[in-house]
């Protein structure tokens, strides 16, 4: 994991790499079509949005203070990805709420190694947050690409045939309803597991 970590990007290096990219008319990875391109430039607002909106609950906010173990939440993404656009705003969010939480960013195209050892269902989905610990790097669990719901929708509307735009605009719509509710209540029982060793522990036993 340290070859990964060593040329990751902090949170505000990864929006400036993006915003760089917009200026020259491109975004990340191999494919730098128009279409792509567009779709970082809305991604872009909307996490602009998202980092000043969300609101996280007392309980998600209390987890994260309570994590006692150092933590790197190392997270695969890209420029164009809308469900990055969407999840990685709010993990920032709760991340920042604890100083034993460190975030660092790396670019699913340019590390295809770090991504095959992280599938969602056989697929290269992004994000993808793996948790380690700080210490010894290794790996607590992970998390990704969207909350268990949203997930759920996205496998049903995949299943039923629905084309690749019809899909990614209900998944916004649910994106837009949900307002990161299901994510804080997801990382509220992560943080519980991953951030502390004798929770970690009681779960291993049971």
């Amino acid at each position: 994991m340290k070859q990964y970590i060593d040329k990751s990007f902090s949170y505000s290096d990864y929006l400036a790499l993006i915003d760089s990219l917009l200026g020259e008319g491109n975004t990340t990875g191999p494919n730098q079509s128009e279409a792509m391109v567009n779709f970082t430039r809305l991604n872009r607002q909307r996490m602009q949005r998202l980092d000043k909106t969300i609101e996280l609950s007392e309980s998600v906010k209390s987890a994260a203070r309570n994590v006692s173990r150092k933590m790197i939440w190392l997270i695969i993404t890209e420029a164009w990805c809308g469900d990055a656009a969407q999840n990685i705003p709010p993990i920032e969010k709760i991340a920042n709420l604890s100083e034993r939480i460190e975030t660092r960013y790396v670019l699913r195209d340019q590390n295809p190694g770090l991504m095959e050892q992280f599938l969602t269902n056989g697929a290269r989905s992004i994000p993808k947050l793996i948790a380690l610990d700080a210490g010894t790097l290794e790996v607590l669990g992970s998390w990704g690409a969207r909350p268990d719901a949203a997930q759920k929708l996205f496998s049903d509307l995949k299943e039923q045939g629905a084309e690749k735009p019809a899909i990614m605009e209900q998944l916004q719509r649910w994106y837009n309803a949900d307002r990161t509710l299901s994510l804080q209540n997801e990382f509220k029982r992560l943080l519980a597991e991953w951030g502390n060793p004798s929770q970690a522990s009681v779960s291993s036993a049971a």
